[in-house]
């Protein structure tokens, strides 16, 4: 029995000392994908020019590699292939601040 009293409690030490992920910032990202004309191809759960963020998030789920390639699509522009089969170059978001992009990555990731 003293057993299972110890594992419990270093389990409750541990999940207590990971650390937390902070949720991103909705109201911002949302913001900032507005101004930089995001919206124009993509909404949260409808087809419009370019697939809905769900879409993006589902195609990204469990990758390690999500954020970063995500950020990429948004700094780079680079040329993409829409459902129609026209090919054009992904307009970049309004920002050099890392931790917005960042922001709008993850805020994408959790739709």
């Amino acid at each position: 029995m003293r057993l299972a009293e110890l594992l419990c409690a270093a389990a409750a030490t541990l999940a207590f000392a990971m650390p937390v992920a902070a949720a991103p910032d909705a109201d911002a990202a949302t913001a900032l994908a507005k101004d930089s004309g995001c919206t124009k191809c993509h909404a949260v759960d409808k087809a419009k020019k370019g697939p809905p963020y769900q879409k993006i998030a589902a195609k990204y789920k469990g990758k390690a590699d999500a954020e970063a390639k995500i950020m990429d699509m948004m700094t780079k522009s680079p040329k993409v292939k829409l459902d129609d089969g026209t090919e054009e170059e992904h307009t970049a978001v309004k920002t050099k601040d890392a931790a917005k992009i960042k922001n709008i990555a993850q805020w994408i990731l959790a739709q």
